[in-house]
């Protein structure tokens, strides 16, 4: 089972239908170049952004489909479009989350969490195809966040001082056994970040089932869907 979401700074949107189709291309940086006797060669350079290309992405007008999903209340047509229309026009990037279980929801597959822009989409109204609904033709680009960063040299008295101070950083760094979710996080990709083990993610949501539960419902959900739902500010102890 298939759920896709797109998160803003006022919360999480569910899309009522997953899209039949997704393609994710990952971009090439990589760069041919001549020299002189030795003919071309390849520089391998990292990936580029990822596009995200939807074809069809249905959206009900009004009816409450069998197939279709909502996290509280039925929503019709002009609130997605409305959020579609407000996340092009403010610049700024949103959140894609595409979320994969088996049919049961007692596995989660795998998941794909990454922070979008939207590049364009296209709204298509066809009644002998849609009826009253409508679908929509969603292209986004994966966003990275970027700043300047200062480089501040800083003279210590003696080799002996840089020593403990790296120390000491380290001993922090490893002591450390607390996480702060923030915004985007799973419990895989924390499990990943910071145990690098991608399977410790059940171990995260064992030790803190009671934590990970208050949240959810505090946030107007039943359960926390075994650790699929976790949200910023909440404190993680990590296994160790």
């Amino acid at each position: 089972m298939y759920q896709m979401y797109i998160t803003d700074s006022e919360g999480p949107v569910l899309f009522p239908v997953t899209p039949s189709k997704i393609s994710m291309k990952i971009n090439n940086q990589n760069k041919t170049i001549t020299l002189i006797n030795e003919g071309e060669v390849n520089l391998i350079k990292k990936p580029g952004l990822t596009d995200i290309a939807i074809d069809e992405l249905l959206i009900p007008a009004f009816q409450k489909y069998p197939f279709a999903v909502y996290d509280n209340n039925i929503q019709h047509a002009d609130y997605y479009l409305n959020k579609l229309e407000r996340w092009k026009n403010a610049k700024t990037p949103v959140q894609f989350k595409l979320i994969r279980t088996t049919p049961s929801h007692s596995v989660l597959l795998w998941d794909t969490n990454m922070d979008v822009t939207i590049e364009s989409y296209e709204i298509i109204e066809d009644v002998e195809k849609y009826g009253f609904d409508v679908a929509v033709k969603l292209n986004m680009k994966q966003y990275v966040f970027f700043g300047v960063k200062k480089l501040e040299i800083k003279k210590n008295s003696s080799k002996k001082k840089k020593t403990a101070a790296k120390k000491k950083s380290r001993k922090t760094k490893t002591s450390a056994k607390v996480y702060i979710v923030k915004s985007g996080d799973c419990l895989i990709r924390i499990a990943r970040k910071e145990l690098n083990n991608e399977s410790k993610w059940k171990s995260i949501y064992n030790l803190n089932k009671k934590t990970i539960e208050d949240a959810a419902r505090k946030h107007g959900r039943k359960s926390s869907s075994n650790g699929w739902w976790i949200y910023p500010g909440t404190k993680l102890k990590l296994p160790k």
